[in-house]
């Protein structure tokens, strides 16, 4: 049987692991996949470079388009990244009849509906194992292993970059602009770093993660998004204190009114296995209702790991070329006639327990003043933590943990603690997840 023919999109990081690794293992690639997968075409700006990487036997052109105009290629791989250029070639590519392979969480988080109802009408797929935490099967997990499942709840480290920061920040006790110096040094952050320390990377992920979990189209608008620029080492030492780590958590979450879409700074008990994934490695825990907890985990990003998945998706391909397209598995784990119109909640309605830091003054009466307030709110105190003053300091922090409460109400709740004078300073408040 002929091999099937691949026109590779971008030859950076990604393109050139996806490559070697097809080459290195391409034996093995060839007894699973049944017929043999090979990179005929390579489209790169920067051509000269490119034929440095692919050697002989391979053709390299600067524009991607002609690649998607041959029509001996049967899969075009997408590594090209945002939301521009590669939606038009992969649209392109889907309008000619080609399967497409692609690394984009941008891309789908925020075009994924329009880009696979495309593939639903021309039949052929678009797989994107490597758009989420890297060399981690977590879509496929979601897709097809956990099928049997209604799935409750997903939360994850998605984004390496942050938790290194993190990592960093909690061993070292370091603030977070010192760690991200460090990190970008180290190359495990960007020159720019917006998109990771934002929590955007993050939030696309967990956008396509919630989409196959619950059957709904992909509404990247409507994801709750907040980084960790903000954050303090304090708290960090803090949340130690109490038994929690903090984490970048991409969450989504079932309710019987819509569905929680969220990514923010989250205690996470320090027993939990989550809560002890360090430096850039990614992992994502599932809550299904038939098989009950199930985590992934290992690396969410590089060349090689990423390649990893983009290959895995060429060898499904493979194994589906001439497969009836209406018995493919689909896009979004649920047949797309069958898609929910669940909304996603509003941040108000959101219900999870929380982490307050406030700097108060060290007097009688204003625990009670701060507790009366919590009360009147009906919201219960899980724990509290007070630093004793340094001899002649006339104030102190206090961190309270609270049970779950809606989240409109306790940020009521914090205006009216805000207002009292004895409250010296922005109070600081964090989500906690028990993660059970």
């Amino acid at each position: 049987m002929k091999p099937i023919k691949v026109g590779l999109l971008g030859i950076g990081t990604v393109g050139s692991g996806t490559f070697q690794v097809l080459r290195r293992n391409q034996e093995e690639i060839q007894r699973r996949a049944g017929r043999g997968i090979q990179i005929t075409m390579v489209a790169d700006l920067q051509v000269e470079h490119a034929k440095s990487l692919v050697g002989p036997g391979v053709e390299v052109v600067g524009d991607a388009h002609e690649v998607i105009a041959r029509p001996d290629i049967d899969i075009v791989v997408e590594l090209i990244g945002g939301y521009g250029v590669a939606k038009t070639l992969v649209l392109q590519a889907i309008e000619a009849g080609k399967h497409v392979v692609t690394a984009n969480k941008a891309l789908l988080a925020v075009h994924g509906t329009e880009i696979f109802e495309a593939a639903s009408r021309k039949g052929v797929v678009v797989a994107f194992e490597a758009a989420v935490a890297g060399g981690i099967p977590i879509i496929k997990a979601l897709r097809e292993g956990l099928t049997a499942n209604r799935i409750d709840w997903i939360a994850g480290i998605i984004n390496g970059t942050t938790n290194f920061i993190l990592s960093e920040m909690r061993s070292k006790g370091l603030d977070f602009d010192v760690v991200l110096k460090e990190a970008q040094r180290l190359g495990y952050a960007e020159a720019d770093p917006t998109f990771d320390i934002e929590g955007v990377d993050a939030a696309h992920k967990a956008t396509i993660m919630s989409a196959i979990a619950f059957g709904i189209p992909v509404q990247f608008d409507k994801a709750h998004v907040e980084g960790i620029t903000q954050l303090q080492a304090a708290d960090i030492r803090y949340a130690e204190q109490l038994g929690y780590r903090i984490k970048l958590l991409g969450i989504a979450k079932r309710r019987e009114n819509g569905i929680e879409l969220r990514v923010h700074p989250t205690l996470v008990p320090a027993k939990r296995l989550i809560a002890n994934v360090e430096g850039a490695m990614n992992a994502v825990v599932v809550q299904g209702d038939a098989v009950g907890t199930t985590l992934y985990y290992g690396k969410g990003a590089g060349a090689e790991p990423t390649a990893s998945a983009v290959v895995a998706d060429l060898v499904d391909i493979t194994r589906l070329h001439t497969a009836d397209p209406h018995h493919r598995v689909p896009h979004l784990a649920f047949q797309p006639s069958a898609l929910a119109s669940t909304p996603i909640l509003e941040m108000s309605q959101v219900v999870t327990a929380f982490y307050l830091r406030l700097r108060v003054s060290d007097q009688p009466g204003v625990m009670a003043r701060i507790t009366s307030i919590l009360a009147a709110s009906d919201i219960s105190i899980d724990a509290l933590l007070q630093r004793a003053s340094a001899e002649g300091e006339k104030q102190t922090d206090v961190i309270i943990l609270t049970h779950n409460i809606q989240e409109g109400r306790m940020r009521e709740a914090i205006a009216q603690m805000q207002a009292l004078p004895t409250v010296l300073a922005p109070i600081i408040s964090l989500r906690k997840e028990e993660l059970a």
